[in-house]
């Protein structure tokens, strides 16, 4: 088996320190939950970054099911999605009425209908090794489409000169898992492992210098237009952009996504220390940052 046979013990140390790793990103937005239960309500964080972690992880469980000998990626992204699933539940338990219904569109939508489209394409269309290759190139389009989403939170940092959405314990959690991951996959001869975390490693090493640069930048409003229905004939006004920002560094790969949204003035940060995951940092309309991987 690839990643546990004694004839590669240093793939079975890099995957083992990646569970590791992944496993304690996954655990990152217990701080968050923990705030959600004691108040009885969601305050506006979103469910999006649990939904995707979900979907990321039955992903990359089916590839390692198909490969048979890959059992540190199943091991890893079973645990995600259980742990997923819990903080999916508790979400859903404490969001008003419209984020339930949010919610249960994009796993239906995500969860359900794309990954089932995907199990049924790659049983209907190939099969053997030709259906590792269609699946495993599957994994790979999902994980460079949402590397994509850094570049949002890179704009915002540039025109704002702050770093207070791309703090550096994420940036660097995001380089550190992409390198145990690359590794893990050159290791085993995995290509469709090791490839999307080259792209996580450029992002991380990108943010880390930026963070370097602007860490003692003196900061500046990048203020949105927005349509304020309070205003006379719903004129355009100035709100501040926030961020949603994911990073998901799974195992077989580093995935950040950022969403820009609209939301008040700050009112405070809130830090928490991850591929598939894993840092997810959610900005939520009373401007709660939350950091997660």
């Amino acid at each position: 088996m690839g990643g546990l046979s004694l004839e590669h013990p240093w793939a079975f140390a890099f995957g083992l320190l990646g569970n590791i790793i992944s496993f304690m990103t996954y655990l990152a937005p217990l701080p968050t939950f923990y705030r959600i239960y004691r108040s009885k309500s969601t305050q506006g964080f979103q469910s999006v970054p649990y939904v995707v972690a979900l979907f990321s992880a039955m992903l990359w469980i089916y590839y390692a099911l198909l490969k048979s000998d890959e059992l540190l990626l199943i091991t890893i992204n079973s645990a995600g999605c259980v742990i997923e699933t819990i903080y999916i539940i508790m979400y859903l338990t404490y969001a008003p009425k419209q984020a339930k219904l949010f919610t249960a569109k994009i796993l239906l939508l995500l969860n359900v209908g794309v990954f089932g489209l995907i199990l049924l394409l790659t049983l209907l269309l190939a099969g053997g090794e030709k259906r590792v290759v269609m699946l495993g190139w599957v994994c790979v389009g999902f994980s460079v489409s949402v590397f994509v989403a850094p570049l949002s939170v890179i704009r915002l940092v540039v025109r704002t000169r702050s770093v207070e959405f791309m703090p550096f314990s994420l940036s660097l959690s995001l380089t550190v898992s992409a390198v145990v991951w690359f590794l893990y996959g050159l290791l085993i001869k995995d290509k469709y492992v090791a490839l999307p975390n080259i792209l996580g490693f450029a992002f991380g090493v990108i943010q880390m210098g930026l963070y370097a640069l602007y860490c003692n930048a003196m900061p500046r409003q990048a203020p949105k237009e927005v349509d304020d229905p309070m205003s006379d004939h719903g004129a355009a006004v100035k709100a501040p952009e926030h961020v949603v920002n994911i990073s998901k560094l799974s195992p077989a790969a580093g995935i950040e996504l950022n969403t820009t949204v609209n939301a008040e003035p700050p009112l405070k940060s809130l830090g928490v220390a991850c591929a598939n995951e894993e840092t997810i940092g959610v900005s939520v309309d009373k401007a709660t940052h939350i950091e997660q991987v």
